[in-house]
């Protein structure tokens, strides 16, 4: 079972999200904060850096124990690049 918790910051209503006692934010109600109308532009370049990709990587392999870690380093290599696309 998920809980749902809203947040209310700088006028802006950000969810977080919790379950089996980890918490979740909403990263879409995070984005509309730059950018209300095209906040799905904000997610997609924040998804194209190499830091994003590393720190996704890490994530992945402390809560993923099914992570495939040769295949990550596909994409960490080419994350950053100009023809990098998540």
């Amino acid at each position: 079972m998920m809980d749902r918790t809203k947040l209310n910051v700088n006028e802006l209503e950000i969810v977080l999200f919790k379950q089996n006692e980890k918490e979740y934010i909403s990263l879409t109600d995070m984005a509309k904060f730059s950018d209300s109308e095209r906040s799905d532009y904000i997610i997609q370049n924040w998804m194209r850096t190499r830091n994003t990709i590393e720190f996704l990587g890490l994530w992945d392999v402390l809560n993923n124990p099914d992570f495939n870690s040769i295949e990550f380093d596909g994409f960490r290599n080419e994350s950053g690049s100009n023809s990098f696309i998540s």
